[in-house]
């Protein structure tokens, strides 16, 4: 199954490489045997010798340099197009060289689909080949010269006999198939009537899927059907499995608009509600499916790509052709059977996570980056790739005939990053915003007409202040709905003894304990430790706990407190209560994480209340206030059509991150203030920014690598300013581990591959290397 029809005059060619899903980096095969010299099959599929056994890879290139030893040959081209977008693997090779990340591991991260072989596969020995040495490998049974099913014979025997060239192979396309039931001419029982009708219908109208599709089309009970198996009348078949369902399109059109967007290579679209960002993105999407070319969307977290499917995929129908929604949502048979559709170009519209990056879709006319300042593009695990970084490289890569991909960047908030593209910058919908000031008296006008001149700072209440509490009542009074944003999960941040201060903490990590009222625990949420609330304080032996900065379930506690008889649900990473009274317009208020926001905004919502924003800024990251700015203004425009109020309680009312939401500036104002700020101190976008992290289980260990590793970096040449640290992690020890950590700032990514270049050898402890650090606090 060779996309390259073989020659019997074989050129000598160079070896290709060839990305397996372990994490290694590209290993080098010759190209199949008789193959004649060509383009290297970047993007497909081959089966390439691994450890006896036949395995699937994917070509990158060719091989660099010469080869240290004997390679063995890539048996055969599973595909006869791409199977990956070659823009795609061209982002992941230049990921790889410059991370220093397996490129197997990259391949393992961000293609989901395809790793399994779906052909059949025979063997047989080549003619005149004596195969009895062979015997003793294996078991006795070794190919003749008929062509045999290779599952008969031990893969190890097979490898031995392939690499010294003395067998031939065939492999032919074994699609999906299901069991199904069809009618024999005759048995060797006699059957009752009901029996025969049932053989009759099968005769009929089979082969049929299942037997109890069988039984209802023939109008008889199960058991009559498997009395005619069990006679020998019938038999089970393999059936081609038809394609499975896929998400349907959206009906939903969005209002036609003029496309007065940038025609530039880059261009961004930021500000204003969703709804609005698609509706302005539509003609153009619209434009390049009646064209036959294809968009793909790409979503950072699932609530997105939900949104972003129920608001473009109905525009794949106006233009002739299909959407699919790929991620890792669809089970193995939709994400293969969606992949052929976008191979074939049959679907031209592509909504997806970052599995659906790798699309190889024929003719990319544009690539969507939804929301790319959003932490949920960086993979937690595994290869740790940012996303957006991915995107940009697979863009600029484009098509050898084409040129560059399109990108389009959309978002409630630009990136600073992303201001250097052109773009626009849609008007900030209706505010209605109300700061609750914690730091100071509320006798400032500007405060608005909530708060009571003659209240003093300790009168303001905590955690709910005096002024939501007040629109609280009037929620409950009027039927209406309230969403309030808790700092975190559980009942509070941590408990402490009121005698000495002394607070509970993990064994394993460098934090507190969180409290967790519910379960009566406290818990670590870094490596998951819990255990029991102590009867007395370790330190002082004093019985009494003091809870300390409210989660989600203290607020519940106190809404319910003030809020008697009104339905109060919570929902975060610990708990999800049923909200579909909710959704159906009851009245009620709900307590969550930020993750509330992955829901749809309830649809009688009046008030939006946000506990204690200080929580998004008293972080140790340069990104706190762009976070910060982004929540607020997703908050803001959550409700697709009316403007709650918005209730912020903080002890940073001055803050620029809120200043220029109450000053009515667009969403692009703060980005830049961000980018001015981060000028002197050397952070992206003025400077590549690289995070190392040093760690090990000694404490001391860890430090003294760590310390190699700058002196290696300044040993290589790095200037004073390019190398910040090493310093001890914001969280000294997480999991049992000590990590430390440095920072590099470098102007060009040449010059970062050139410092990264002398760590390329072995220290005392472990090395990570993450080229698009998020959330370093």
């Amino acid at each position: 199954m060779s996309a390259l029809p073989p020659s019997r005059h074989h050129t000598p060619a160079q070896p290709w490489q060839v990305a397996l899903p372990l994490p290694i980096p590209a290993l080098d095969f010759l190209p199949p045997h008789g193959l004649p010299a060509g383009d290297v099959p970047v993007g497909f599929r081959v089966l390439v010798p691994w450890r006896g056994e036949l395995v699937v890879g994917v070509v990158v290139g060719v091989a660099e340099g010469k080869p240290s030893g004997r390679l063995r040959e890539v048996v055969t081209v599973l595909d006869k197009r791409p199977f990956a977008h070659p823009a795609f693997v061209a982002a992941l090779r230049g990921l790889s060289r410059l991370a220093r990340t397996p490129l197997g591991l990259l391949f393992s991260d961000l293609l989901g689909v395809g790793w399994e072989a779906r052909v059949g596969h025979e063997v047989r020995a080549v003619a005149e080949a004596d195969l009895s040495p062979f015997e003793s490998m294996g078991g006795v049974k070794v190919p003749g010269q008929d062509w045999a099913e290779a599952t008969h014979f031990a893969a190890p025997l097979l490898d031995a006999v392939r690499e010294q060239g003395l067998l031939d192979e065939r492999f032919i396309p074994a699609p999906r198939t299901v069991t199904g039931y069809r009618a024999l001419k005759e048995g060797g029982a006699i059957l009752t009537p009901r029996q025969r009708h049932a053989w009759d219908t099968l005769g009929n109208g089979g082969p049929l899927a299942s037997q109890s599709e069988w039984a209802t089309l023939a109008g008889v009970s199960p058991s009559v059907v498997a009395q005619v198996l069990a006679r020998g009348w019938a038999e089970s078949v393999q059936l081609p499995a038809a394609p499975p369902d896929l998400p349907l399109p959206s009906d939903r059109i969005p209002r036609p608009v003029p496309d007065t967007l940038p025609q530039e290579v880059v261009w961004r679209l930021h500000g204003g509600r969703e709804r609005d960002r698609y509706a302005r993105l539509a003609p153009r999407t619209l434009r390049l499916l009646e064209l036959g070319r294809g968009v793909l969307v790409l979503a950072p977290d699932g609530a997105t790509l939900r949104r972003a499917w129920e608001e473009l995929s109905g525009l794949a129908m106006v233009a002739g052709t299909r959407a699919v929604c790929f991620s890792g949502g669809l089970n193995p048979a939709q994400r293969e059977h969606a992949w052929n559709l976008i191979g074939s170009g049959e679907a031209g519209l592509i909504v997806g996570s970052a599995l659906a990056l790798a699309a190889p879709h024929p003719d990319l006319g544009l690539i969507v980056l939804l929301e790319e300042a959003s932490d949920a593009h960086k993979l937690l695990s595994g290869s740790r790739a940012f996303v957006p970084e991915l995107v940009g490289r697979m863009a600029a890569a484009g098509d050898h005939t084409t040129g560059p991909i399109p990108l389009a960047i959309l978002g409630c908030v630009p990136a600073a990053e992303s201001l250097v593209y052109p773009g626009e910058v849609l008007p900030p919908p209706p505010l209605r915003l109300h700061v609750v000031d914690y730091s100071a008296p509320p006798e400032q006008p500007e405060l608005g007409p909530l708060s009571s001149p003659h209240l003093k700072p300790g009168d303001l209440g905590y955690p709910l202040s005096h002024d939501l509490a007040r629109v609280l009542r009037q929620v409950q009074e009027r039927g209406r709905q309230a969403v309030l944003l808790a700092p975190r999960r559980g009942y509070s941040a941590l408990l402490r003894c009121p005698t000495c201060q002394h607070t509970p903490g993990c064994p394993n990590c460098d934090v507190a304990l969180r409290f967790h009222q519910q379960r009566r625990a406290l818990h670590c949420h870094q490596c998951g430790f819990e255990t029991v609330i102590p009867d007395r304080c370790d330190a002082c032996g004093d019985p009494m706990w003091q809870a300390r900065g409210p989660g989600t379930e203290w607020i519940v506690q106190e809404v319910r407190k003030l809020l008697p008889g009104t339905p109060v649900y919570r929902h975060d990473g610990d708990h999800q209560d049923d909200l579909a009274a909710l959704q159906a317009g009851e009245s009620g208020v709900l307590v969550g994480t930020q993750g509330v926001l992955s829901l749809d905004a309830p649809p009688n919502l009046a008030l939006i209340g946000l506990t204690l924003a200080d929580t998004w800024l008293n972080i140790s990251d340069f990104r706190a206030g762009e976070r910060y700015h982004r929540l607020l203004r997703q908050l803001v425009a959550w409700h697709p059509d009316r403007s709650p109020l918005t209730v912020v309680q903080t002890f940073q009312p001055t803050h620029p991150a809120l200043t220029c939401l109450l000053s009515g500036q667009d969403a692009g104002f703060y980005p830049a203030i961000e980018v001015r700020a981060r000028e002197g101190l050397g952070y992206p976008p003025h400077r590549l920014l690289t995070y190392i992290e040093v760690a090990a289980r000694d404490r001391a260990r860890a430090a003294q690598a760590a310390q190699e590793v700058a002196d290696t970096l300044h040993g290589a040449g790095a200037a004073e300013g390019e190398v910040l640290g090493p310093a001890p992690s914001p969280l000294a020890r997480v999991r049992g581990v000590y990590p430390y950590q440095l920072l590099l700032r470098t102007r060009s990514e040449e010059r970062l591959n050139e410092l990264l270049g002398s760590l390329d050898r072995r220290f005392a402890a472990r090395v990570r290397v993450d080229v698009s650090p998020r959330g370093m606090g």
